[in-house]
């Protein structure tokens, strides 16, 4: 099981990034796939998921209203699209696999990194 998160960069405060979650080995329809991200000096949090067997989603607080999260059944992945970035926003973002958005991640993938900073 591989999975490939991509599309992390350097932003300014406002704009826009999309990130991408490939998943190789497994397909996604029995997982909930989770996005997580760690800031220097702090803990890993989960920021997002999508559980595929209902379809559910789940977003942190502070990201409501600016992410979303989403699954292309076709290419085995999941996305995150990240508006209105803040300064805050920048961390290593991971996705991982579980059950279920409220179970352990059952598989990482490397991280990417975001950076929103003028």
């Amino acid at each position: 099981v591989q999975l490939q998160a991509s599309g992390g960069g350097l932003v300014q405060p406002g704009g826009s990034l999309r990130l991408s979650c490939a998943a190789s080995g497994v397909t996604l329809d029995y997982y909930a796939i989770g996005w997580f991200r760690q800031a220097p000096g702090k803990e890993r949090e989960g920021v997002s998921c999508f559980n595929s067997v209902d379809s559910r989603t789940w977003y942190e607080d502070s990201v409501k209203g600016r992410f979303t999260i989403a699954r292309d059944n076709a290419k085995n992945a999941v996305y995150l699209q990240m508006n209105s970035l803040k300064p805050e926003d920048t961390a290593v973002y991971y996705c991982g696999i579980g059950s279920s958005c409220l179970s352990p991640v059952d598989y990482w993938g490397k991280g990417t990194q975001v950076t929103v900073s003028s």
